[in-house]
């Protein structure tokens, strides 16, 4: 048998690929835990968009990958509005917990002043004198 090693930079039908492989094999391992589904909220201004926050709800899970506001608009509260949105939308589809990772030249203390409790942190992670901060909030409800 022969294989071919391919390295690069973005690679987006790959990247596509693996989701929809994982997306099938853990389905398959966790089939009580529902389906895998994205979710998103997004904020705009007569410029376009203003905020906006990404990431996906599976079983009692919600996990956040990103989360960006204008810079001009900084501090303005709509970072809190998003969050609001993403967990209300988390928790009406079922998920009791809500994970993000953020470096601490980022929003660590910003989730933090919304519930989120650290759980690991990787030092010198991207580079020494930063971290990477893993978090992890409870909603409230019934666990399922």
């Amino acid at each position: 048998m022969s294989f071919t090693t391919t390295v690069g930079a973005g690679d987006p039908a790959l990247d596509q690929r693996l989701s929809d492989e994982l997306d099938s094999f853990n389905a398959a391992a966790m089939a009580g835990a529902g389906e895998q589904q994205e979710l998103t909220v997004r904020i705009e201004d007569g410029e376009g968009l203003a905020a906006g926050i990404s990431g996906w709800t599976w079983g009692l899970a919600a996990g956040i990958a990103m989360t960006w506001t204008r810079a001009d608009l900084r501090g303005a509260g709509l970072g809190t509005r998003l969050l609001d949105a993403f967990e209300a939308e988390a928790a009406s589809r079922g998920a009791r917990h809500v994970f993000v990772t953020s470096f601490t030249f980022q929003a660590p203390a910003f989730y933090e002043r919304h519930g989120y409790v650290e759980l690991a942190r990787w030092e010198s992670l991207p580079v020494a004198g930063e971290a990477d901060v893993h978090l992890r909030k409870d909603l409230a409800g019934p666990a399922r």
